[in-house]
């Protein structure tokens, strides 16, 4: 009775660590999003911000990938 209890937490734990890669898809939306919205307003400053678009995309996902990594250590972590 009680690993099954145990087991429930690790399953509900990685279920809520997973809802983050789920957030960090939305983050990247956002990001690209921004970044066209603001290049439609000023095409002449769209090649110079093209850098920042990238990185604000990398840090996006790693926060997806560290979110995935915990759901991944909660589901099979012994």
């Amino acid at each position: 009775m009680e690993g099954n209890i145990a087991e429930m937490g690790q399953l509900i734990g990685a279920g809520l660590a997973a809802i983050g890669s789920g957030t960090a898809a939305i983050g990247v939306g956002h990001v690209a999003g921004n970044y066209l919205a603001g290049a439609l307003r000023n095409p002449s400053a769209a090649a110079s911000q093209t850098a920042t678009l990238f990185i604000g995309i990398a840090f996006a996902e790693a926060l997806g990938i560290f979110a995935f990594l915990v759901a991944l250590l909660l589901m099979f972590a012994v």
